[in-house]
């Protein structure tokens, strides 16, 4: 099945995987038609939960049924999921390793009519700091469906990062999701970048581009937490540099996480993401993506730069 988007990804696995599992059921904040929880309600609507702009108790409802055998995915804007709820994650979800699955739907700056207050460019940082929470951030919407069943088969709490808007998969539609393993998508030797989300296709992009001139290693990490540390270490061994590319702030993300991993065995390493600074309003995500740097020609020049020419 070709999928236009991450959210449709995401909203066909809730169908699939409900039709094989009775225990699986979806909980929505008002956004079901933007989150496609709304698939899930047609073909199962006594196993959908409405709960309106609540998005706290929707979180403490999901803990319940957890508790009681079921297998929640309770979803909103990313933004409202991962700040608005914040305690009741921490204390019902994470505190107990309670079995529930929260979709952070709209990641990014993909909302970008909304502006600021729609853009979660914090969340990864804020899901990471939580003991207990897995962290996944599909790179296309092939990915988003293998990673929303590997969330559901994973016994604990599980943050999953989608996108709002339509762009092409890269990825295997058959492969399966593995929990705490980056992928290589392209090899090389110079530099490494490891990319997460929508940047890993537009990272690929720039190292093609670059093909002949400067050998650039590509890597998905759309598990950032687990995170498989001594992969990254290895994946980077013999390269000059790294470079970290994320639809997020450059604080306690993606690229956080991999200078972590290397902090024993560090290499020169630059950052391209967000700023310390909130979204914006736009007419349109490529605007937003060329205001921040989250663009192919930022990718190639920071790979030259960082290739010393």
């Amino acid at each position: 099945m070709v999928f236009a988007n991450q959210r449709e990804a995401f909203g066909q696995a809730l169908v699939d995987m409900g039709k094989k599992n009775t225990n699986l059921v979806v909980l929505d904040a008002d956004l079901g038609g933007s989150t496609m929880g709304k698939m899930f309600e047609t073909e199962f609507p006594t196993r959908h939960f409405e709960v309106g702009i609540a998005e706290a108790n929707m979180v403490s409802i999901s803990a319940g049924l957890a508790l009681t055998g079921k297998i929640p995915f309770a979803s909103s804007f990313a933004v409202f999921a991962s700040g608005r709820v914040f305690d009741q994650i921490r204390q019902s979800v994470c505190v107990g390793n309670v079995n529930v699955k929260i979709c952070g739907s709209s990641s990014g700056l993909s909302d970008f009519g909304d502006g600021a207050t729609h853009q979660a460019v914090e969340d990864i940082a804020i899901m990471r700091a939580l003991p207990n929470m897995v962290l996944l951030s599909p790179s296309d919407p092939n990915e988003a469906y293998q990673a929303t069943i590997a969330a559901a088969n994973y016994n604990g709490p599980v943050y999953l990062r989608i996108s709002r808007n339509d762009y092409p998969s890269i990825t295997d539609a058959n492969k399966p999701f593995v929990i705490g393993e980056p992928t290589v998508i392209k090899e090389g030797k110079d530099i490494v970048i490891f990319a997460t989300g929508y940047m890993v296709g537009l990272s690929l992009k720039a190292a093609e581009a670059l093909s002949g001139r400067i050998s650039v290693k590509v890597v998905n990490v759309s598990s950032i937490k687990p995170l498989n540390n001594e992969k990254i270490i290895a994946l980077a061994e013999g390269c000059k540099a790294v470079i970290t590319v994320e639809e997020h702030s450059i604080i306690g993300g993606l690229g956080s996480a991999v200078t972590e991993a290397m902090r024993h065995k560090p290499l020169p390493t630059e950052f391209i993401g967000v700023a310390d600074t909130f979204g914006r309003s736009a007419h349109a995500y490529e605007e937003l993506l060329e205001y921040f740097g989250l663009t192919e020609n930022n990718i190639k020049e920071t790979i030259i730069k960082m290739n010393g020419e």
